[in-house]
């Protein structure tokens, strides 16, 4: 009776594995060629392992075999479609949402159910608010990034004329970026580093803040893209059932970004006594990321803590991009200092004729140029236009994507292709403002304008809305560096190679740049 016992177990067994082969047999995605491993059932974690460390080259060579149509990678938790091509990134940027979702994949990438939670996810307005208010704001509000850029530069890079001072660009770029931004996003003084004595009280009350702890805000608008990138990598290793469970025991998202509750609540209190005094609007209503936050939450019966992530939400997708790109593009000058003289030609004459504006940024064409050379070789990540398939979409060229499947563009691989640029791999500044030049296209290969061609920030009806704000941003943080400041790279002069992680671009967090003061006399009265 025993052995019969066990026969069972065996036939069930073999019954679950053979439903698994027959699944993996006739799934749709089995006709999409595999790059980096195996296809088989449980075998493709072997992919899935060579795709961190080794992510950028399973691109290339599925770039070089399949270029124009469709390839596969393995993920933990999932298979990841890469497409290239013009035609299939065109087709796939103007699909409408209940084909491909931008928003359902950038979900799955985060785990944001997960890591924030379903409020976050299910309702994402604040894509809206940095689309419409941060957008159609910013020359109003540039004045205000200007004022904390100049004031963040010189505490973060306290170099002397008469000597060179070595700096760690990425850790003082996280610095810069993250408090222009939170100039912006939550006003003075929340934005600049300050012990919370005040709110020593709220911070020990509630028991997701360990007693005597004293967090800065600052400290959590940076380290919230930290907890994410941990958490969801954590949750991603496991199966859709237990991604809940496993959020709320080890996730630490969440309970950071409440964190963050008491240090902004005071301030949310007395702008929300004001709402409830005059209305929608009074004397000196604040044009900040909060208050456009609160005007939408308070309509939806928000909460404090639901507002606050959506605060901490935007500085999550602004803070370590902008820096990034700016550690990047200060490399690259560093590397090659004689650039600052042509930039310090551009640059310095509008600032004396304009000051520091919106319009007077949009006139540097090599500043420009320069950023966005930049972006493109380097970039934030090597995939761009994250896509989630909401039902089974036939693609232009007859690929069949399955219901659920997650998909991107080979940006990388793109932007390095020599048929598109010529000497790919080769920066060189003046390339997009000198294309500007020509008849007719001076609006064109601007640092912001998406093509089939350029993908870090997409491209279609869902390219980052946040571009605008951090293109303004970053031209006026290299200017004002360029103006003030000689520098060099430390060493032996070769710009720091980039470290790959994934699909994750970063620049190498270790080299030091050499910057020196420029004497007053040579700066004349522009910085």
């Amino acid at each position: 009776m025993g052995s019969l016992d066990f026969a069972w177990y065996y036939y069930l067994g073999g019954l679950l594995l053979a439903i698994y082969f027959a699944k993996w047999f006739f799934d749709p995605l089995r006709a999409i060629p595999t790059v980096g491993g195996p296809s088989l059932p449980l075998l493709s974690y072997l992919g899935s392992a060579r795709w961190i460390r080794h992510g950028r080259d399973m691109l290339q060579e599925g770039y070089d075999k399949y270029h124009g149509s469709a390839f596969k990678v393995a993920m933990l938790d999932q298979w990841l479609v890469v497409i290239s091509g013009s035609k299939l990134i065109e087709d796939v940027g103007k699909r409408p949402d209940h084909e491909l979702s931008f928003h359902e994949a950038a979900g799955e990438f985060v785990q944001t159910k997960y890591t924030v939670g379903h409020e976050a996810h299910h309702d994402p307005y604040h894509v809206n608010v940095v689309r419409e208010k941060l957008t159609r704001n910013l020359s109003a509000i540039l004045p205000e990034i200007m004022d904390e850029l100049t004031a963040a530069v010189h505490e973060n890079i306290p170099a002397e004329e008469d000597e060179w001072l070595g700096v760690d660009v990425m850790g003082a770029a996280l610095q810069i970026v993250a408090r222009a931004s939170n100039r912006v996003f939550v006003g003075l003084p929340t934005c600049r580093f300050q012990r919370l004595a005040n709110y020593s009280a709220s911070l020990t009350e509630g028991p997701y803040i360990p007693s005597g702890h004293n967090r800065k805000y600052l400290d959590l608008a940076i380290g919230v893209t930290s907890d994410v990138n941990r958490d969801r990598t954590t949750i991603s290793m496991f199966p859709s059932f237990m991604k809940p469970f496993i959020g709320r025991i080890f996730g630490s998202s969440a309970r950071n970004m409440r964190r963050a509750i008491p240090i902004l609540k005071p301030m949310m209190d007395e702008r929300r006594r004001m709402m409830e005094k005059y209305g929608d609007d009074w004397p000196d209503k604040p044009n900040d990321m909060i208050q456009w936050v609160m005007d939408e939450g308070l309509s939806r019966n928000n909460t404090d803590e639901e507002m606050v992530q959506r605060v901490l939400l935007v500085n999550f997708a602004a803070i370590h991009t902008s820096s990034n790109s700016i550690t990047h593009a200060i490399y690259h000058l560093a590397e090659r200092p004689e650039y600052l003289i042509s930039l310090r030609e551009e640059i310095e004459p509008i600032i004396q004729e304009e000051g520091w504006t919106k319009n007077a940024i949009s006139r540097m064409w090599k500043l420009d140029s320069f950023i966005r050379e930049s972006q493109r070789l380097n970039g934030i990540n090597t995939v761009s236009l994250m896509r989630k398939a909401q039902q089974d979409v036939a693609l232009c060229d007859g690929t069949l994507i399955p219901r659920g499947t997650l998909m991107v563009a080979a940006a990388h691989s793109l932007h390095h292709d020599d048929s598109v640029y010529a000497d790919a791999d080769v920066f060189d500044p003046w390339r997009f403002s000198r294309q500007r030049e020509r008849e007719g296209e001076a609006k064109k290969h601007q640092y912001v304008n998406t093509s089939v061609d350029y993908i870090p920030f997409g491209h279609g009806k869902h390219a980052c809305p946040g571009r605008f704000f951090a293109a303004n941003e970053l031209k006026a943080m290299l200017a004002y560096i360029a103006l003030n400041f000689d520098m060099k790279l430390d060493g032996d002069g070769r710009r720091p190679e980039n470290i790959y992680w994934g699909p994750t671009v970063i620049p190498s967090p270790d080299a030091r740049v050499l910057f020196r003061k420029r004497q007053a006399s040579t700066r004349g009265r522009v910085a």
